[in-house]
């Protein structure tokens, strides 16, 4: 299993974004601007990786390549947007992954694309670009044409790599799990289960009568969810 945070930081080891990842300090997805923006990115790499996952990190600084994080966000209507806007869209996925370093508010936004295997174009037009737009990577620049493209696998070696680099063993997760008892105070009672024996599931628990509210996190493998448990 894919340890996200080791994940990012091979990703960001490549200090310059390429043809199958890029990083954003953030993310709108509020104006037309900014969803274009997003958009665009997701095609290209969609278009440039149709064989292998490929990625952006959310919450980096450019150039100086440090984490600073971004605020929790709602994944919920991220694939929605994908779909009204592509023919062929791809399957999508937004984490949020907490980083030791980062104020507890904070967290770096993992976007995943999966392969698609398919030409993705935008079916519709959006702020300045029109309907049939296609866009592919050419090293860290994302370009576009409005005529033929032929999809092309170039880094399925190179991502399979670092996601196996990135896969989870005793001391990350032990790691993640001391992690998770430091930012969460005695009085919340934090605690962790292991189930069968592949992953470990951290609890922390805040009693409100007549509520129970319980922030649970998968350690070193998924953001956290929060969960409301009515007695």
């Amino acid at each position: 299993m894919i340890n996200k945070r080791l994940l990012i930081k091979n990703l960001l080891a490549h200090n310059d974004e390429n043809s199958f990842y890029d990083k954003k300090r953030k993310i709108s997805l509020d104006t037309n601007e900014g969803k274009a923006k997003f958009l665009k990115h997701v095609c290209a790499l969609s278009n440039s990786n149709p064989e292998n996952n490929s990625f952006i990190v959310i919450g980096v600084e450019d150039e100086s390549n440090k984490i600073e994080g971004v605020d929790f966000f709602d994944d919920s209507k991220i694939q929605n947007i994908v779909n009204s806007y592509f023919e062929n869209p791809p399957k999508i996925q937004y984490e949020n992954i907490p980083f030791p370093r980062l104020p507890r508010h904070k967290v770096v936004g993992l976007v995943t694309i999966h392969p698609n295997r398919k030409v993705t174009f935008l079916k519709k037009a959006i702020w300045k670009y029109v309907r049939g737009r296609i866009f592919f990577r050419r090293g860290s620049n994302s370009m576009s044409t409005l005529g033929k493209f032929e999809l092309k696998n170039t880094n399925q070696h190179i991502v399979e790599a670092i996601e196996i680099n990135a896969s989870n063993n005793i001391e990350l997760t032990l790691n993640g799990v001391f992690d998770f008892f430091d930012r969460h105070k005695k009085t919340y009672h934090p605690t962790y289960k292991v189930f069968n024996e592949q992953f470990v599931y951290c609890i922390s628990v805040i009693y409100h009568n007549p509520v129970i509210l319980a922030i649970t996190s998968l350690s070193n493998i998924r953001s956290p969810k929060y969960l409301r448990l009515s007695l």
